[in-house]
Protein backbone atom coordinates (compact mmCIF):
# COMPACT_ATOMS: atom_id res chain seq x y z
CA UNK A 1 0.00 0.00 0.00
CA UNK A 2 1.19 3.47 -0.71
CA UNK A 3 1.76 6.17 1.25
CA UNK A 4 -1.25 9.14 0.94
CA UNK A 5 -0.44 11.59 -1.68
CA UNK A 6 -0.09 15.08 -0.16
CA UNK A 7 -1.86 17.56 -2.88
CA UNK A 8 -2.52 21.19 -2.75
CA UNK A 9 -3.55 24.47 -3.85
CA UNK A 10 -1.63 27.12 -4.99
CA UNK A 11 -4.46 29.34 -7.10
CA UNK A 12 -8.16 28.55 -7.52
CA UNK A 13 -8.86 30.72 -10.44
CA UNK A 14 -6.85 32.94 -12.82
CA UNK A 15 -5.90 36.10 -11.12
CA UNK A 16 -5.38 34.42 -7.95
CA UNK A 17 -3.11 35.56 -5.06
CA UNK A 18 0.24 35.11 -6.09
CA UNK A 19 1.62 34.28 -2.82
CA UNK A 20 -0.73 31.73 -1.75
CA UNK A 21 1.46 28.86 -2.68
CA UNK A 22 4.76 28.98 -1.21
CA UNK A 23 3.00 28.33 2.50
CA UNK A 24 1.46 25.09 1.05
CA UNK A 25 4.86 23.71 -0.73
CA UNK A 26 6.82 24.11 2.38
CA UNK A 27 4.20 22.38 4.37
CA UNK A 28 3.44 19.22 1.81
CA UNK A 29 7.80 19.13 1.51
CA UNK A 30 8.33 19.28 5.26
CA UNK A 31 5.80 16.33 5.02
CA UNK A 32 8.11 14.24 2.38
CA UNK A 33 6.81 15.92 -0.61
CA UNK A 34 4.10 15.48 -2.51
CA UNK A 35 2.05 17.57 -5.80
CA UNK A 36 0.78 21.39 -5.85
CA UNK A 37 -2.07 22.29 -7.83
CA UNK A 38 -2.54 25.29 -9.93
CA UNK A 39 -6.33 25.52 -11.72
CA UNK A 40 -6.22 29.14 -13.41
CA UNK A 41 -8.27 28.58 -16.60
CA UNK A 42 -12.34 28.94 -17.61
CA UNK A 43 -14.58 30.02 -20.11
CA UNK A 44 -13.30 33.50 -19.54
CA UNK A 45 -9.83 32.94 -19.60
CA UNK A 46 -9.78 30.75 -22.02
CA UNK A 47 -11.50 33.18 -24.49
CA UNK A 48 -8.69 35.92 -23.09
CA UNK A 49 -6.20 33.15 -23.81
CA UNK A 50 -7.66 32.63 -27.44
CA UNK A 51 -7.63 36.62 -28.11
CA UNK A 52 -3.99 37.07 -26.81
CA UNK A 53 -2.74 34.14 -28.94
CA UNK A 54 -4.57 35.58 -31.91
CA UNK A 55 -2.37 38.54 -31.50
CA UNK A 56 1.20 37.00 -30.42
CA UNK A 57 1.12 33.54 -31.19
CA UNK A 58 3.87 33.83 -28.32
CA UNK A 59 1.47 34.05 -25.87
CA UNK A 60 -1.98 32.84 -24.83
CA UNK A 61 -0.92 31.69 -21.70
CA UNK A 62 -1.55 32.45 -18.07
CA UNK A 63 -0.26 36.14 -17.53
CA UNK A 64 0.37 35.34 -14.08
CA UNK A 65 2.69 31.86 -14.52
CA UNK A 66 5.96 33.39 -13.47
CA UNK A 67 4.67 35.29 -10.49
CA UNK A 68 2.54 31.91 -9.34
CA UNK A 69 5.91 29.87 -9.74
CA UNK A 70 8.80 32.03 -8.92
CA UNK A 71 8.08 32.43 -4.70
CA UNK A 72 7.71 28.68 -4.98
CA UNK A 73 9.89 26.55 -7.86
CA UNK A 74 13.37 26.12 -6.14
CA UNK A 75 11.88 25.08 -2.82
CA UNK A 76 9.22 22.72 -4.66
CA UNK A 77 11.72 20.74 -6.67
CA UNK A 78 14.58 20.47 -3.73
CA UNK A 79 11.38 19.44 -1.31
CA UNK A 80 9.74 16.75 -4.30
CA UNK A 81 6.60 18.79 -4.90
CA UNK A 82 5.69 18.04 -8.24
CA UNK A 83 3.84 21.14 -10.08
CA UNK A 84 1.09 20.24 -12.19
CA UNK A 85 -1.29 23.56 -13.37
CA UNK A 86 -3.54 24.53 -16.35
CA UNK A 87 -2.04 27.25 -16.58
CA UNK A 88 -1.11 26.58 -20.56
CA UNK A 89 -4.13 27.77 -21.61
CA UNK A 90 -4.41 28.49 -25.18
CA UNK A 91 -0.89 27.86 -25.60
CA UNK A 92 0.46 25.20 -23.26
CA UNK A 93 4.21 24.51 -25.50
CA UNK A 94 4.62 28.23 -24.83
CA UNK A 95 4.31 28.31 -21.16
CA UNK A 96 6.33 25.28 -20.53
CA UNK A 97 9.08 27.56 -22.41
CA UNK A 98 8.29 30.24 -20.41
CA UNK A 99 8.54 28.07 -16.89
CA UNK A 100 12.36 26.93 -18.29
CA UNK A 101 13.10 30.36 -18.93
CA UNK A 102 12.09 31.22 -15.45
CA UNK A 103 14.17 28.04 -14.20
CA UNK A 104 17.31 29.35 -15.83
CA UNK A 105 16.70 32.52 -14.62
CA UNK A 106 17.18 31.48 -11.19
CA UNK A 107 19.85 29.34 -12.17
CA UNK A 108 17.92 26.24 -11.25
CA UNK A 109 19.00 22.61 -12.77
CA UNK A 110 16.37 22.29 -15.26
CA UNK A 111 13.16 19.82 -14.26
CA UNK A 112 11.79 17.83 -16.16
CA UNK A 113 8.64 19.70 -17.84
CA UNK A 114 5.96 18.07 -19.46
CA UNK A 115 3.01 19.17 -21.90
CA UNK A 116 -0.46 17.56 -21.89
CA UNK A 117 -2.03 18.73 -25.30
CA UNK A 118 -4.78 17.50 -27.19
CA UNK A 119 -7.86 19.92 -25.55
CA UNK A 120 -6.98 22.32 -28.94
CA UNK A 121 -9.33 20.10 -31.46
CA UNK A 122 -9.67 23.41 -33.92
CA UNK A 123 -7.73 21.61 -36.52
CA UNK A 124 -10.49 18.56 -37.20
CA UNK A 125 -13.66 20.11 -35.28
CA UNK A 126 -16.56 18.89 -37.12
CA UNK A 127 -19.69 21.13 -35.98
CA UNK A 128 -21.88 17.98 -37.49
CA UNK A 129 -20.65 15.57 -34.79
CA UNK A 130 -21.36 17.61 -32.09
CA UNK A 131 -24.50 17.57 -30.04
CA UNK A 132 -25.91 20.39 -28.56
CA UNK A 133 -25.25 21.70 -24.76
CA UNK A 134 -27.94 22.50 -22.22
CA UNK A 135 -29.74 25.66 -24.24
CA UNK A 136 -26.60 27.12 -26.43
CA UNK A 137 -28.07 25.74 -29.32
CA UNK A 138 -30.86 28.24 -29.35
CA UNK A 139 -28.73 31.40 -29.21
CA UNK A 140 -27.67 32.96 -32.77
CA UNK A 141 -23.98 32.26 -33.80
CA UNK A 142 -21.47 35.27 -33.56
CA UNK A 143 -20.97 36.85 -36.48
CA UNK A 144 -17.46 36.35 -36.58
CA UNK A 145 -15.21 33.44 -37.69
CA UNK A 146 -14.53 30.04 -35.84
CA UNK A 147 -11.34 31.02 -33.90
CA UNK A 148 -10.98 27.94 -31.30
CA UNK A 149 -12.55 24.79 -30.02
CA UNK A 150 -11.30 22.88 -26.45
CA UNK A 151 -12.25 19.91 -25.28
CA UNK A 152 -12.43 19.06 -21.64
CA UNK A 153 -9.81 16.69 -21.50
CA UNK A 154 -9.46 14.01 -18.41
CA UNK A 155 -6.50 13.15 -15.83
CA UNK A 156 -5.00 10.21 -18.40
CA UNK A 157 -2.00 12.96 -19.69
CA UNK A 158 -1.40 14.02 -16.57
CA UNK A 159 -0.99 10.72 -14.61
CA UNK A 160 1.15 9.32 -18.33
CA UNK A 161 3.07 12.39 -17.71
CA UNK A 162 4.20 11.66 -13.64
CA UNK A 163 4.63 8.27 -14.56
CA UNK A 164 7.36 9.31 -16.70
CA UNK A 165 9.39 11.41 -14.61
CA UNK A 166 7.60 14.85 -15.06
CA UNK A 167 8.14 17.66 -12.60
CA UNK A 168 6.09 19.71 -13.45
CA UNK A 169 3.13 19.18 -16.01
CA UNK A 170 1.21 22.09 -18.00
CA UNK A 171 -1.74 21.41 -19.82
CA UNK A 172 -4.56 23.13 -21.53
CA UNK A 173 -8.22 23.03 -21.04
CA UNK A 174 -8.44 19.50 -18.79
CA UNK A 175 -11.14 19.64 -16.33
CA UNK A 176 -10.78 21.13 -13.19
CA UNK A 177 -10.97 17.47 -11.02
CA UNK A 178 -8.09 16.22 -13.58
CA UNK A 179 -5.60 18.28 -11.82
CA UNK A 180 -5.40 16.15 -8.54
CA UNK A 181 -7.12 13.36 -9.99
CA UNK A 182 -3.84 12.49 -12.71
CA UNK A 183 -1.70 12.60 -9.52
CA UNK A 184 -3.33 10.29 -7.62
CA UNK A 185 -3.81 7.61 -10.09
CA UNK A 186 0.35 7.91 -11.01
CA UNK A 187 1.07 7.62 -7.02
CA UNK A 188 -1.31 5.15 -6.15
CA UNK A 189 -1.57 2.90 -9.25
CA UNK A 190 -5.80 3.36 -9.55
CA UNK A 191 -7.53 1.27 -11.94
CA UNK A 192 -8.97 3.50 -14.30
CA UNK A 193 -12.43 1.14 -14.18
CA UNK A 194 -12.34 0.91 -10.32
CA UNK A 195 -14.96 3.63 -10.93
CA UNK A 196 -15.70 4.70 -7.01
CA UNK A 197 -11.48 5.54 -6.37
CA UNK A 198 -11.67 7.71 -9.93
CA UNK A 199 -14.62 9.08 -8.22
CA UNK A 200 -12.61 9.56 -5.10
CA UNK A 201 -10.04 11.57 -6.23
CA UNK A 202 -12.37 13.55 -8.88
CA UNK A 203 -13.94 14.72 -5.68
CA UNK A 204 -10.48 15.33 -3.91
CA UNK A 205 -10.02 17.62 -6.85
CA UNK A 206 -13.47 19.47 -7.20
CA UNK A 207 -12.68 20.38 -3.57
CA UNK A 208 -9.41 21.54 -3.84
CA UNK A 209 -9.45 23.06 -7.62
CA UNK A 210 -10.89 26.31 -6.20
CA UNK A 211 -8.30 27.13 -3.46
CA UNK A 212 -9.20 29.05 -0.54
CA UNK A 213 -13.22 28.66 -1.38
CA UNK A 214 -12.77 25.43 0.89
CA UNK A 215 -10.91 27.18 3.51
CA UNK A 216 -13.10 30.27 4.38
CA UNK A 217 -12.66 32.37 0.95
CA UNK A 218 -16.20 33.04 -0.80
CA UNK A 219 -17.56 31.49 2.58
CA UNK A 220 -16.94 34.61 4.94
CA UNK A 221 -20.12 36.56 5.55
CA UNK A 222 -19.25 38.75 8.99
CA UNK A 223 -21.51 38.05 11.66
CA UNK A 224 -23.09 35.13 10.22
CA UNK A 225 -20.31 33.19 8.99
CA UNK A 226 -17.15 34.67 10.68
CA UNK A 227 -13.76 33.80 9.08
CA UNK A 228 -10.23 34.92 10.88
CA UNK A 229 -7.09 36.22 8.63
CA UNK A 230 -8.57 36.05 5.70
CA UNK A 231 -5.55 38.82 4.38
CA UNK A 232 -3.26 35.49 4.61
CA UNK A 233 -6.03 32.66 4.27
CA UNK A 234 -4.53 29.47 4.03
CA UNK A 235 -5.28 27.15 0.75
CA UNK A 236 -5.93 23.85 1.10
CA UNK A 237 -3.85 20.60 1.28
CA UNK A 238 -5.40 17.53 1.13
CA UNK A 239 -4.08 13.86 2.18
CA UNK A 240 -5.19 11.48 -0.25
CA UNK A 241 -5.54 7.40 0.91
CA UNK A 242 -4.90 4.92 -1.16
CA UNK A 243 -8.89 4.23 -0.81
CA UNK A 244 -9.67 7.44 -1.68
CA UNK A 245 -10.12 8.56 1.68
CA UNK A 246 -8.96 12.55 1.51
CA UNK A 247 -8.18 14.37 4.65
CA UNK A 248 -8.40 18.41 4.22
CA UNK A 249 -6.65 20.57 6.23
CA UNK A 250 -4.04 23.80 5.73
CA UNK A 251 -0.54 25.01 6.40
CA UNK A 252 0.06 26.00 10.06
CA UNK A 253 0.69 30.10 10.98
CA UNK A 254 -2.45 30.97 8.08
CA UNK A 255 -5.60 32.17 8.44
CA UNK A 256 -9.02 31.11 7.15
CA UNK A 257 -10.95 27.93 8.21
CA UNK A 258 -11.50 24.38 7.09
CA UNK A 259 -14.88 23.28 8.92
CA UNK A 260 -17.78 20.68 7.84
CA UNK A 261 -19.32 24.12 6.65
CA UNK A 262 -16.95 25.40 4.17
CA UNK A 263 -16.37 21.95 2.83
CA UNK A 264 -20.30 21.48 2.35
CA UNK A 265 -20.26 24.97 0.63
CA UNK A 266 -17.36 23.88 -1.63
CA UNK A 267 -19.25 20.31 -2.19
CA UNK A 268 -21.86 21.35 -3.70
CA UNK A 269 -19.98 24.22 -5.69
CA UNK A 270 -20.67 24.30 -9.62
CA UNK A 271 -22.55 20.41 -9.28
CA UNK A 272 -26.35 20.88 -10.81
CA UNK A 273 -27.08 16.76 -10.08
CA UNK A 274 -25.32 15.23 -6.86
CA UNK A 275 -26.17 12.00 -8.23
CA UNK A 276 -24.46 12.78 -11.23
CA UNK A 277 -21.41 15.24 -11.80
CA UNK A 278 -20.15 14.57 -14.77
CA UNK A 279 -16.75 14.87 -15.69
CA UNK A 280 -14.17 13.11 -18.20
CA UNK A 281 -12.85 10.13 -15.82
CA UNK A 282 -16.30 9.23 -14.19
CA UNK A 283 -19.84 10.33 -13.02
CA UNK A 284 -19.56 11.15 -9.18
CA UNK A 285 -22.13 10.71 -7.16
CA UNK A 286 -22.21 12.63 -3.95
CA UNK A 287 -25.60 11.38 -2.16
CA UNK A 288 -23.20 9.36 -0.29
CA UNK A 289 -20.16 11.71 0.66
CA UNK A 290 -19.60 11.94 4.59
CA UNK A 291 -18.04 14.90 5.57
CA UNK A 292 -16.40 14.66 9.66
CA UNK A 293 -14.31 17.08 11.68
CA UNK A 294 -11.09 15.45 12.68
CA UNK A 295 -9.35 18.15 14.21
CA UNK A 296 -9.07 22.06 14.57
CA UNK A 297 -8.72 22.93 10.51
CA UNK A 298 -8.97 19.05 9.26
CA UNK A 299 -12.17 17.79 7.76
CA UNK A 300 -12.12 13.94 6.30
CA UNK A 301 -14.39 13.30 3.06
CA UNK A 302 -15.07 10.07 2.21
CA UNK A 303 -18.36 7.70 0.73
CA UNK A 304 -17.88 8.86 -3.23
CA UNK A 305 -18.92 6.79 -5.41
CA UNK A 306 -18.48 7.06 -9.08
CA UNK A 307 -20.17 5.30 -12.36
CA UNK A 308 -18.66 4.84 -16.20
CA UNK A 309 -17.28 8.36 -17.65
CA UNK A 310 -19.45 9.92 -20.32
CA UNK A 311 -19.40 8.94 -24.50
CA UNK A 312 -18.86 12.96 -25.37
CA UNK A 313 -16.62 15.66 -23.71
CA UNK A 314 -17.71 19.35 -23.21
CA UNK A 315 -16.04 21.49 -25.88
CA UNK A 316 -16.07 25.66 -25.70
CA UNK A 317 -16.22 26.74 -29.52
CA UNK A 318 -14.87 30.34 -29.48
CA UNK A 319 -15.81 32.69 -32.18
CA UNK A 320 -15.44 36.09 -32.80
CA UNK A 321 -17.50 37.89 -31.45
CA UNK A 322 -19.13 41.88 -31.55
CA UNK A 323 -17.25 45.13 -30.22
CA UNK A 324 -18.28 45.54 -26.58
CA UNK A 325 -17.90 49.35 -25.12
CA UNK A 326 -17.75 49.92 -20.68
CA UNK A 327 -18.29 53.45 -19.80
CA UNK A 328 -18.67 54.33 -15.68
CA UNK A 329 -19.17 57.74 -14.20
CA UNK A 330 -19.69 58.36 -10.49
CA UNK A 331 -21.85 60.62 -8.06
CA UNK A 332 -21.89 61.03 -4.37
CA UNK A 333 -23.19 62.99 -1.66
CA UNK A 334 -26.66 64.34 -0.58
CA UNK A 335 -29.64 63.67 -4.31
CA UNK A 336 -26.67 61.21 -6.06
CA UNK A 337 -29.43 58.72 -6.34
CA UNK A 338 -31.27 61.70 -8.59
CA UNK A 339 -28.40 62.53 -10.47
CA UNK A 340 -27.54 59.73 -11.56
CA UNK A 341 -31.06 58.58 -12.70
CA UNK A 342 -31.01 61.96 -14.61
CA UNK A 343 -27.99 60.65 -16.19
CA UNK A 344 -29.21 57.87 -16.97
CA UNK A 345 -32.03 59.59 -18.68
CA UNK A 346 -29.89 61.65 -20.51
CA UNK A 347 -27.78 58.93 -21.67
CA UNK A 348 -30.20 57.12 -23.03
CA UNK A 349 -32.01 59.95 -25.34
CA UNK A 350 -28.73 61.08 -26.25
CA UNK A 351 -27.91 57.49 -27.72
CA UNK A 352 -31.38 57.64 -29.29
CA UNK A 353 -30.82 61.29 -30.62
CA UNK A 354 -27.73 60.22 -32.42
CA UNK A 355 -28.99 57.00 -33.70
CA UNK A 356 -25.90 55.09 -33.24
CA UNK A 357 -25.99 51.33 -34.79
CA UNK A 358 -26.20 49.72 -31.31
CA UNK A 359 -26.83 45.87 -30.95
CA UNK A 360 -27.64 46.03 -27.57
CA UNK A 361 -27.14 48.30 -24.65
CA UNK A 362 -28.06 48.56 -20.52
CA UNK A 363 -27.60 51.25 -18.37
CA UNK A 364 -27.12 50.90 -14.55
CA UNK A 365 -26.80 52.79 -11.42
CA UNK A 366 -24.56 50.39 -9.48
CA UNK A 367 -25.47 50.54 -5.92
CA UNK A 368 -29.11 50.89 -6.95
CA UNK A 369 -30.24 48.36 -9.86
CA UNK A 370 -27.16 46.61 -11.43
CA UNK A 371 -27.85 43.53 -9.82
CA UNK A 372 -31.60 42.70 -10.08
CA UNK A 373 -32.72 45.51 -12.70
CA UNK A 374 -33.34 44.34 -16.16
CA UNK A 375 -31.38 45.42 -19.74
CA UNK A 376 -34.52 48.34 -20.18
CA UNK A 377 -33.34 49.52 -16.36
CA UNK A 378 -37.32 48.23 -15.27
CA UNK A 379 -36.47 48.32 -11.67
CA UNK A 380 -35.87 51.75 -10.81
CA UNK A 381 -39.02 52.49 -12.75
CA UNK A 382 -41.60 52.92 -9.71
CA UNK A 383 -38.95 52.66 -7.35
CA UNK A 384 -38.47 56.28 -4.18
CA UNK A 385 -35.01 57.07 -4.52
CA UNK A 386 -33.22 55.47 -1.83
CA UNK A 387 -30.84 57.42 0.15
CA UNK A 388 -27.16 56.09 -0.64
CA UNK A 389 -23.90 58.11 -0.14
CA UNK A 390 -22.69 57.23 -3.91
CA UNK A 391 -23.49 55.48 -6.75
CA UNK A 392 -21.98 54.49 -10.05
CA UNK A 393 -23.52 55.34 -13.85
CA UNK A 394 -22.77 52.48 -15.95
CA UNK A 395 -23.19 52.08 -19.69
CA UNK A 396 -22.34 48.96 -21.69
CA UNK A 397 -22.64 48.46 -25.29
CA UNK A 398 -22.70 45.72 -28.16
CA UNK A 399 -21.81 46.83 -31.46
CA UNK A 400 -20.70 45.68 -35.21
CA UNK A 401 -17.98 48.64 -35.48
CA UNK A 402 -15.58 49.56 -32.73
CA UNK A 403 -16.68 53.33 -34.32
CA UNK A 404 -20.05 53.04 -32.87
CA UNK A 405 -18.57 51.69 -29.23
CA UNK A 406 -16.44 54.38 -29.40
CA UNK A 407 -19.00 56.46 -29.74
CA UNK A 408 -21.20 55.64 -27.46
CA UNK A 409 -18.30 55.54 -24.58
CA UNK A 410 -18.08 59.73 -25.90
CA UNK A 411 -21.19 60.08 -24.73
CA UNK A 412 -21.02 58.76 -21.25
CA UNK A 413 -17.79 61.15 -21.31
CA UNK A 414 -19.55 64.38 -22.13
CA UNK A 415 -21.63 63.45 -19.16
CA UNK A 416 -18.29 65.50 -17.39
CA UNK A 417 -19.96 68.54 -18.14
CA UNK A 418 -23.45 68.15 -20.09
CA UNK A 419 -24.75 65.91 -17.12
CA UNK A 420 -25.99 66.30 -13.66
CA UNK A 421 -23.91 67.75 -11.38
CA UNK A 422 -20.67 66.34 -9.63
CA UNK A 423 -19.79 63.86 -12.14
CA UNK A 424 -16.98 62.37 -11.85
CA UNK A 425 -14.04 59.25 -12.20
CA UNK A 426 -14.85 58.48 -15.85
CA UNK A 427 -13.54 55.16 -17.29
CA UNK A 428 -14.26 53.85 -20.42
CA UNK A 429 -13.27 50.86 -22.40
CA UNK A 430 -13.51 48.94 -25.98
CA UNK A 431 -12.35 45.72 -27.01
CA UNK A 432 -13.42 43.05 -29.51
CA UNK A 433 -15.05 40.23 -27.97
CA UNK A 434 -14.77 36.45 -28.30
CA UNK A 435 -17.96 34.79 -27.92
CA UNK A 436 -18.11 31.28 -26.76
CA UNK A 437 -20.61 28.31 -27.01
CA UNK A 438 -20.36 25.18 -25.79
CA UNK A 439 -21.04 21.37 -27.28
CA UNK A 440 -20.86 17.97 -26.65
CA UNK A 441 -18.19 16.22 -28.49
CA UNK A 442 -17.89 12.03 -29.62
CA UNK A 443 -14.73 11.71 -26.55
CA UNK A 444 -12.78 8.68 -29.90
CA UNK A 445 -12.39 11.67 -31.40
CA UNK A 446 -10.22 13.83 -28.94
CA UNK A 447 -6.93 12.62 -28.18
CA UNK A 448 -4.56 13.54 -25.63
CA UNK A 449 -0.68 13.97 -26.21
CA UNK A 450 2.14 13.78 -23.77
CA UNK A 451 5.66 15.62 -24.75
CA UNK A 452 8.89 17.42 -23.02
CA UNK A 453 10.14 20.34 -23.50
CA UNK A 454 13.86 20.87 -22.77
CA UNK A 455 16.67 23.28 -23.98
CA UNK A 456 16.85 21.37 -26.90
CA UNK A 457 12.64 21.56 -27.48
CA UNK A 458 9.57 19.41 -28.00
CA UNK A 459 10.27 15.77 -27.42
CA UNK A 460 7.62 12.43 -27.65
CA UNK A 461 6.53 11.14 -23.86
CA UNK A 462 8.64 7.45 -24.18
Amino acid sequence: MTRPLLIGSGAGFSGDRVDAGLPVVREIARQGGGVIIYETIGERTLALGQSAYQRDPSTGYEPLLEQYLEPVLAEALAGGVAIVGNFGCANPVAAARSIGALVDRLGLSRPRIAVVEGDDILPDFDPQAALSWEQDDALPLPPGGLLSANAYTGAQGIADALRSGAQIVVTGRVADPALALGPLVAHHGWDWMDHDLIAAGTLAGHLLECGSQVSGGYFADPGCKNVPGMAEIGFPIGSIATDGTLDLFKPPATGGCITRATVSEQLLYEVHDPTAYVTPDVVLDLTGVRLEEIGVDRVRVTGARGHPPPSHLKVTVGYEGHWFGEAEISYAGPGCTGRARLAAETLEQRLCMRALPLLGRRVDIVGINSSFGDDAGNYMRGHPDPVVPEVRVRLAVRTETRESADAAMQELLALYCCGPAGGGGVRTHVARRVETRSCLYPRHLVEERVSFVGPEGLGVCS
